[in-house]
């Protein structure tokens, strides 16, 4: 498999996204974002209070983070990239941008080709009973454990044609990155 320009690694809220992320862009030497870090204040709000998010508060997140990936990957920076992108759809704007967003970001550019990241998920995967206590042990996070079950609610787990692997989040965190870093030679 060639070498993608960009890792996603993504579950719910409490699957070890942020944790594997860093660990494995570090281990890789490439650049780690956390999606999380680029949510408005509107939608950190917005989950502090319980409320889940709906794909108007996501969309422009997820094109905004397409475009660091693109801005990036395009500059020979490999990346690594932990959000939840829980439906297709959203694992789509990741990789095209704005053209494949049921609700456009903004319309310039309408001329140019959408240009794709070569991007691998990364699922997390693991039960609502593991992940729950996960997320109940979790202190300091703006994601109450409350909205759990609106995540896997939306889940749209990876399947053909997506290029992805799924890991279980049974697995220890050196284990996890040893299936990934295998996957990638």
């Amino acid at each position: 498999m060639a070498v993608p320009g960009a890792l996603l690694v993504m579950g719910v809220s409490g699957s070890g996204k942020s944790t594997v992320g860093a660990l494995l862009a570090s281990e890789l030497g490439w650049k780690f974002y956390d999606a999380d870090d680029y949510h408005p204040e509107e939608n950190r709000m917005k989950m502090g209070k319980g409320i889940p998010l709906k794909d108007q508060d996501r969309i422009p997140w997820l094109c905004n983070l397409h475009d660091i990936l693109l801005r990036d990957v395009a500059s020979g920076q490999h990346v690594v990239l932990a959000c939840s992108a829980l439906k297709k759809v959203y694992r789509d704007i990741l990789i095209r941008g704005k053209d494949c967003a049921p609700l456009k970001c903004d319309e310039t550019g309408k001329d140019k080709q959408p240009a794709e990241v070569k991007l691998l998920v990364v699922h997390l995967s693991g039960s609502f009973e593991v992940i729950s206590r996960r997320l109940l042990e979790r202190k300091g996070h703006f994601m109450p454990p409350e909205l759990l079950q609106s995540q896997f609610d939306i889940l749209e787990p990876p399947s053909a044609p997506e290029n992805f692997i799924q890991i279980s989040v049974d697995k220890n965190l050196s284990e996890i990155i040893a299936t990934i870093t295998e996957t990638l030679k």
